[in-house]
């Protein structure tokens, strides 16, 4: 089977011109990541392949998630490249994080290149059942009157 894409033409001017020199610094062009909501949490997983996990930083601030992260290039001189496409330098991505969410229990961990940050939903935006009270068992309120002395 044969597919045609019709933009591989296209990429391939593109990461021509968008690419530098062989062997120099280059910023990464994206974090993938996915999200999802199991139960009463999302759950954020984020490729960082190759990342130092000290340089891996999760920020919550004003109702914004910050995930950044540092891929050092290598520092040897005598290095000649026959092919370099790896990039080295900050990843970052932010997500904007709705009313319900509990922020102060948001935790993360990052293991064999995978970043994996659990965002609890706020106790008051899960759903909840609402009790409803019926005509017969109410209880009906008696005025009280007050002794003037």
């Amino acid at each position: 089977m044969l597919r045609f894409d019709p933009f591989s033409d296209l990429d391939v001017v593109t990461r021509g011109l968008l690419s530098s020199q062989a062997g120099s610094t280059r910023t990464p062009r994206f974090m993938p990541m996915d999200l999802c909501k199991i139960d009463d949490h999302y759950v954020l997983t984020a490729d960082l392949p190759g990342v130092d996990p000290g340089s891996v930083d999760v920020d919550v601030d004003n109702g914004t998630l910050t995930i950044s992260a540092h891929r050092t290039a290598r520092s040897e001189d005598s290095v000649q490249w026959l092919s370099n496409e790896r990039f080295f330098g900050t990843y970052r991505r932010q997500l904007s994080l709705g009313e319900g969410v509990d922020t102060a229990a948001i935790s993360a961990t990052y293991e064999n290149g995978v970043l994996t940050v659990i965002i609890p939903v706020a106790e008051r935006a899960k759903p909840r059942k609402i009790d409803i009270a019926h005509g017969g068992e109410q209880k009906s309120i008696q005025p009280t009157t007050v002794d003037s002395a």
